[in-house]
């Protein structure tokens, strides 16, 4: 089982690492007012990078409300989400949604990303072994 910490470690940290996922997405999923973009990793968890630019969301007050729950809704849900380097774009509108619109969005999102999930680094190495 993944811990549902969010470290350092479960982030996109340095822009290299944005643009990897950028120019070579191997998984779209869009919502509304929101593109998740997402590319496999050698990794055995999860990395969560957010753009929420002030052009979607004006008020930083509100971006910074988005990249808490979006956060949150991704500690919560990244046990399905192994294997992933995932980038969320915002688009207009999302900052208008509510809390609980936002979670539920997310959750569905998660849920549609995790289908289409890659082959983890342990899972590929215990598949082989079998």
């Amino acid at each position: 089982m993944v811990s549902r910490d969010f470290g350092r470690e479960k982030r996109l940290l340095i822009p290299r690492q944005f643009k990897a996922v950028f120019d070579s997405p191997t998984a779209k999923v869009p919502g509304k007012h929101v593109l998740l973009l997402a590319r496999p990793n050698a990794l055995d968890h999860p990395r969560l990078g957010l753009v929420i630019g002030k052009k979607s969301v004006k008020l930083s007050v509100g971006r910074n409300r988005l990249k808490r729950l979006i956060r949150e809704s991704f500690r919560l849900n990244q046990d399905s989400l192994a294997g992933w380097d995932i980038v969320v774009v915002a688009r207009k509108g999302l900052g208008e949604l509510e809390n609980t619109e936002v979670t539920q969005q997310f959750g569905k999102l998660w849920k549609r990303l995790a289908r289409s999930r890659p082959q983890t680094a342990v899972e590929a190495a215990g598949s082989s072994h079998a």
